[in-house]
């Protein structure tokens, strides 16, 4: 990995900015509202705790839009990966909702792999990974996620993606 590279993706996680979203108009919190809701909806038969759905949805929202990425795309990716369970480890070693892979945190971060099942870290992390990894692949979604999970050029991780992508998108009321 080039040292830009690198060194972007540190400068990424390391912002110390709460998960609270700030909106530049009332039409914009208020649509944020109605999404917050219809999510909390959504996803309450897989979390069933409210506050622990509401702070992983806010969370989810900042990290996301922080990264350039479509808050519907990030749960389904988070779907396929760990089915929203927080301590979530592959047979490979990736931990957490995103299903991060610990190199990560002595690439980019300050080398605590157990930082990794932390909500925000976890989604601080992903969606800084996917977001260098759709520049790399010139926005071809596709192969970015190939490469997210380790399958670039198979298709099943990012049609499995792409399907769960549809479930969680969210059209506002009128």
């Amino acid at each position: 990995m080039a040292d830009s590279v690198r060194l972007a993706l540190s400068k990424a996680i390391s912002d110390p900015r709460p998960p609270k979203p700030s909106f530049n108009n009332i039409d914009e919190r208020i649509r944020y509202l109605h999404w917050l809701g219809e999510m909390s909806v959504r996803l309450k038969r897989r979390i069933p705790d409210y506050q622990s759905r509401i702070e992983l949805l806010e969370t989810i929202w900042y990290e996301s839009k922080r990264a350039g990425l479509d808050p519907a795309l990030v749960m389904g990716l988070m779907q396929v990966e760990s089915a929203f369970r927080k301590y979530a480890t592959s047979v490979v070693g990736a931990r957490g909702y995103m299903q991060v892979m610990p190199f990560w945190s002595r690439v980019i971060g300050d080398g605590d792999a157990k930082k990794l099942f932390q909500m925000q870290t976890n989604l601080r992390y992903g969606c800084s990974i996917l977001r260098m990894y759709i520049d790399m692949e010139k926005g071809d979604l596709y192969l970015a996620l190939g490469r997210y999970n380790g399958s670039r050029g198979k298709p099943e991780y990012p049609n499995a993606v792409l399907a769960n992508w549809k479930n969680w998108e969210y059209t506002p009321p009128r």
